[in-house]
């Protein structure tokens, strides 16, 4: 158990033995389980229609007392509440992940990071060696122990060689360790001789379904760059190198990290069973700082959708809220599956590329069938058109045959989402959650390289889908980029891309639209807007302290505000 981790029975054997020896009385115990505290002197931003700002909210215990005005607070505090002086910052309901890995962003904060500006340091290929090197130096220990070396986050599109490293590039790095690089969207990955013959993988090797494992010119044998299943079979054979121990350091620290940025809850998409129950472990002993919610994957973990860790409420900080399934890869890697060629295919592909499925029709059909039929709920990665068009008719289908009841699909990064699939999607019920932080990051990227000026322009259409009246979520896919919220605003606010184009202003929505596709509504798709979401009477004391007011600030700026503040369940997260 992490040092700190109390379970829920330690807790209370401690309160009790401490009241009973006289360290603290039995109505200290009780004062401080009903300790009620008033936050007051800044912005409120309530995400609630019916009171959408306050001066004052009062906390008791774990929820929220009243919201309003500060006498009112005040007076419904009663005598004794303490009194906590935002000193002009902004309160907020703390931001709800609407889709994530959190286990994966723990393997982000303990590994190589290989991000570019302005996140990183991975500009070219020569960066990401010695950023690796230096890495290895400062982590001798966990390199000798586990035998593997992990570099995340590398872009090729923002690499000055404009490429994937190759797997001679990382001999040089270590030809006698295994190394793996993980690009930034973890659909692609590059691999040192070392890794690849760890993973079983040389000339006689057959590309996988789904994915690809690219060759050296004029040859059979593997250049090191994988592409979506190559890949995840690589990772699969080289984490098991990994201890359980070590599984569950990265699911803490990358829930801390998640906490940083302001989350209260964080996701933790197509989960394993194994991940799911180290997860349950890690709650139980209370070892979560924030609630983590799981949606394991379909085609291989839905036994443990039998068990009582798939529920509506948490226990110790954990859920399963429904299944996952994955159609295709992802625009910036141009391993979505597209119905139009991408503008510039990928190196020694045909003009007509669009990219490829991740599974089969069969497969995509019968997936969502099964949570039909069980009353799962869904959520469903889909980049390319073409596999948000699969995904359409298999609700289609599975509705028709099951019935209409309250499932709410999602639909996981729709980033080429067209207008006519908006209009299917809102007649079927699927919540579109959407990834505009690629307008950001990738945003030049899609315009000049990947789907030219048109297309473009309609990446993550959150302003469509907010004038069609339609609830959508908007995501960081952490570890992709870092989990970073307030990044998400400024990208759904803003759409500026890093050269500071402005890509597809009509998809820009309002800041408070932008902040409820990232509180009230990503609680909403997930079942949990009655507790979590708004800071609203009887809901939770899930909060988050910025250090400037986003409804007020240059919407340029937006993304510069710091998170100084975060409440879990009324009590303060550590953030360090």
């Amino acid at each position: 158990m992490p040092k700190g981790a109390w379970s829920y029975l330690d807790r209370r054997l401690f309160m009790a033995g401490a009241a009973a020896s006289g360290l603290m009385s039995a109505g200290a115990v009780q004062a401080r389980a009903t300790a009620t505290t008033v936050f007051h002197g800044g912005p409120i931003r309530t995400m609630d229609d019916a009171q959408p700002s306050a001066e004052a909210v009062a906390v008791r215990g774990q929820t929220i007392l009243a919201v309003g005005a500060l006498d009112a607070v005040r007076a419904a505090a009663g005598r004794g509440a303490r009194l906590v002086d935002l000193d002009g910052r902004t309160l907020l309901p703390g931001f709800f992940d609407p889709h994530g890995h959190v286990s994966m962003v723990g393997l982000q904060a303990r590994y190589a990071n290989l991000l570019p500006a302005p996140d990183g340091e991975g500009n070219d290929i020569a960066a990401l060696q010695r950023i690796t090197r230096d890495w290895m130096n400062r982590h001798e220990a966990l390199v000798r122990d586990t035998g593997l070396v992990i570099g995340f986050g590398y872009d090729d599109s923002q690499l000055k060689e404009r490429r994937h490293p190759t797997r001679d590039e990382l001999d040089a790095i270590s030809d006698a360790v295994p190394v793996l690089f993980l690009h930034q969207s973890g659909h692609l990955g590059a691999a040192n001789g070392a890794a690849l013959a760890a993973a079983g993988v040389g000339t006689d090797t057959a590309d996988p379904d789904g994915g690809v494992i690219r060759r050296k010119d004029g040859s059979r044998e593997p250049n090191g760059v994988l592409e979506e299943t190559a890949l995840f079979a690589v990772m699969g054979a080289l984490f098991t190198r990994l201890d359980a121990e070590a599984n569950r350091q990265m699911i803490v620290e990358g829930a801390r990290y998640y906490a940083r940025f302001g989350y209260t809850t964080a996701q933790d998409g197509r989960s394993s069973t194994d991940t799911c129950r180290m997860m349950a472990g890690l709650a139980e002993a209370g070892a979560l700082p924030i609630d983590i919610l799981s949606f394991p994957d379909i085609l291989t973990s839905t036994d443990v959708m039998a068990t009582p860790l798939y529920r509506r409420s948490y226990e110790g900080r954990f859920r399963i809220g429904g299944v996952k399934l994955t159609l295709d890869g992802s625009p910036q890697a141009k391993t979505a599956w597209l119905s139009q060629p991408y503008f510039v295919p990928p190196e020694g592909q045909p003009a007509s590329w669009r990219g490829y499925p991740a599974v089969t029709e069969q497969q995509a059909l019968d997936a969502v069938d099964l949570a039909f039929a069980n009353d799962w709920q869904i959520e469903v990665h889909a980049n390319g058109d073409a596999a948000i068009d699969l995904m359409i008719a298999a609700v289609r289908e599975a509705a028709r045959k099951h019935g209409a009841r309250d499932r709410r699909p999602v639909l996981i990064h729709g980033q080429t989402t067209r207008m006519d699939q908006l209009d299917e999607l809102k007649a079927l019920g699927i919540v579109p959650s959407f990834f505009p932080m690629h307008t950001f990051y990738w945003g030049d990227w899609h315009r000049d390289s990947v789907l030219g000026p048109r297309r473009a322009e309609f990446i993550s259409p959150c302003g469509s889908a907010w004038r069609r009246g339609m609830r959508f979520t908007s995501h960081h896919d952490a570890p992709v980029a870092n989990p970073d919220a307030l990044r998400v605003l400024s990208a759904t606010v803003t759409r500026r891309t890093r050269s500071g184009d402005i890509l597809g202003p009509d998809e820009r929505v309002p800041v408070e639209v932008a902040l409820k596709a990232m509180t009230l509504w990503a609680a909403w798709q997930h079942y949990e807007d009655d507790r979590k979401g708004s800071l609203t009477s009887g809901k939770l004391a899930d909060m988050v302290l910025l250090d400037a007011d986003p409804m007020t600030v240059d919407p340029d700026r937006l993304a510069g505000i710091k998170v100084t503040d975060v409440y879990k369940d009324g009590r303060p997260v550590e953030l360090s």
